[in-house]
């Protein structure tokens, strides 16, 4: 006698209508300063002939990851908090889900290619031009999206294969796994096994080429000791080492661990992070830490 689910309900968000007025409120300006920051970074990149280079190729892409990532929750959210129209069909959850693990999974690899870049500019820096060729840089970019999309199709094949027939409401305000994997009427010990394997592998892959990167320029830097080399590593190399912490943080504590530990309320907070917090100070952290960006964002920001 038991019934398929067909639709989900968010129940991640707070019922009191003065505290959905101020979450609609905030949630729509930082989504709206989101998109302007990173379409604007988008399109100084594209425009001026001065960021036409690998780094800022892969800064590109990373903006329009920061881009794609809020629009894929954000709208659904902000309909919740003001219509409260809070359901969402089974194959709209599946399709947010994989839009969503397909974008964060390809931003984590990213990451590490752009942590590569900077490890070949600080240390060969004579035969960066050589070994950053254009042709290298796009299959980079092609390996790391394609590679987002194939373990987003994984993940989401093996999601939602299993059986939907008791609670449809998902303590999040998105389709995400560990809320969606916990409605499950049927056992999900064995994947979730391998959920939890391929995001440590993939994962855990990436954090390593990543610190293996940073500990090389470290020990660069310290073998050239030249006056200003410090402020000129750092100047490069600090913003994308922050967006590494907050980034590799809050998706790690997300998808690596087990679902036992599963916890609706810390979960809302941290996907907020994530999903929210980095796709905005992305765009700002590399404005404001780097000369040649600025001095692109005033030639568009003069032309415009």
């Amino acid at each position: 006698n038991l019934s398929a689910v067909s639709e989900f309900v968010f129940v991640g968000l707070s019922d009191a209508p003065e505290i959905r007025f101020f979450l609609f409120v905030l949630f729509l300006l930082v989504y709206l300063a989101t998109v302007a920051g990173n379409i604007t970074l988008l399109v100084a990149i594209s425009t001026d002939s001065h960021l036409h280079s690998p780094m800022y190729f892969f800064l590109g892409n990373l903006s329009l990851l920061d881009l794609l990532c809020p629009t894929i929750t954000v709208p659904k959210m902000l309909g919740a908090l003001l219509l409260e129209h809070k359901e969402i069909s089974f194959s709209g959850c599946l399709f947010q889900h994989f839009s969503l693990i397909a974008v964060v999974g390809t931003e984590i690899f990213l990451l590490a290619v752009m942590a590569y870049d900077r490890y070949v500019a600080v240390c060969h820096p004579l035969r960066y031009p050589s070994i950053m060729s254009t042709k290298l840089c796009a299959q980079l970019a092609v390996g790391t999206w394609a590679t987002g999309l194939l373990n987003s199709l994984l993940h989401t094949s093996l999601l939602f294969t299993l059986s939907f027939c008791g609670p449809n409401k998902i303590q999040q305000y998105y389709c995400d796994i560990p809320p969606v994997l916990a409605l499950s009427c049927s056992s999900t010990h064995s994947r979730e096994l391998v959920i939890l394997v391929v995001a440590g592998v993939l994962g855990s892959s990436a954090c390593v080429v990543t610190v293996v990167s940073y500990i090389c320029i470290l020990l660069e830097i310290l073998a050239k000791n030249f006056p200003g080399i410090w402020h000129k590593a750092f100047s490069t190399c600090g913003s994308h080492l922050t967006v590494v912490c907050l980034f590799y943080g809050t998706t790690i504590c997300t998808y690596v661990r087990p679902s036992f530990t599963y916890s609706p309320r810390w979960d809302r907070v941290v996907s907020m992070l994530y999903g929210m917090l980095t796709p905005l100070l992305n765009p700002i952290i590399y404005s404001l830490r780097n000369k040649e960006v600025k001095c692109a964002l005033k030639r568009v920001i003069s032309q415009v």
